[in-house]
């Protein structure tokens, strides 16, 4: 399964901590940067076309599973679906 955090950077704790957890668990993720340059066309995306206004976001199970914020109930959940 491929999980993607989509973070605004090293200063968000909601983002620092959705990491924390998913490496607490054993959950293997891709990290985003959305403030890099190289990222501006994603950053959109999800601004502009999905409309999210917080960070981190996180996708699980090829975008089924989409979720805005720290919420360890669904890294929690998502570890369970995986057997961890």
């Amino acid at each position: 399964m491929i999980v993607t955090v989509y973070s605004t950077g090293h200063s968000c704790q909601r983002c620092r901590l959705t990491c924390q957890r998913l490496d607490e668990l054993s959950i293997r993720y891709d990290l985003v940067e959305l403030h890099e340059a190289h990222n501006a066309a994603v950053r959109a995306f999800l601004v502009d076309e999905l409309g999210y206004r917080e960070a981190p976001i996180v996708e699980a199970e090829n975008g089924q599973t989409r979720w805005v914020g720290f919420r360890p109930d669904l890294i929690d959940a998502l570890g369970r679906r995986l057997g961890l």
